[in-house]
């Protein structure tokens, strides 16, 4: 598990030091961009990479992940509650999902239209 974690750290730094380049090339100058992560092996072994038989054989020895030894990206936790990005990964009931959307700011528009057909009946 946290070796799969520590891939999709890799990968998601990568994609974010690419944007960070394209903002820059636009005259903008990003710092200290979080990535949160509910896994503390992860953070730990991104932060210190210890050469160890057991985590000699992730990717948290990539140039990605040095960059977020650099300041570049700060590898945050947050707690599994608060993973928004469940919704895009795991099937979740309707409250938990309700809750998610509207962390991120999402609208319900099936919400919007029963309302608005609801004052039209009226």
């Amino acid at each position: 598990m946290v070796e799969d974690e520590c891939i999709a750290v890799g990968a998601c730094c990568a994609q974010l030091l690419w944007i960070m380049r394209q903002i820059r090339d636009l005259g903008l100058n990003l710092k200290d961009v979080p990535i949160k992560c509910d896994n503390n092996s992860t953070i730990n072994i991104t932060k210190n990479p210890v050469q160890h038989s057991h985590t000699k054989h992730i990717s948290s020895s990539s140039l990605y992940t040095r960059s977020c030894r650099k300041g570049h990206v700060i590898l945050e936790f947050v707690s599994t509650y608060y993973q928004l990005v469940d919704s895009f990964t795991k099937a979740l009931n309707e409250d938990r999902f309700n809750f998610i959307r509207q962390e991120l700011g999402m609208l319900n528009l099936d919400a919007g239209i029963e309302v608005d057909s609801q004052r039209h009946v009226a």
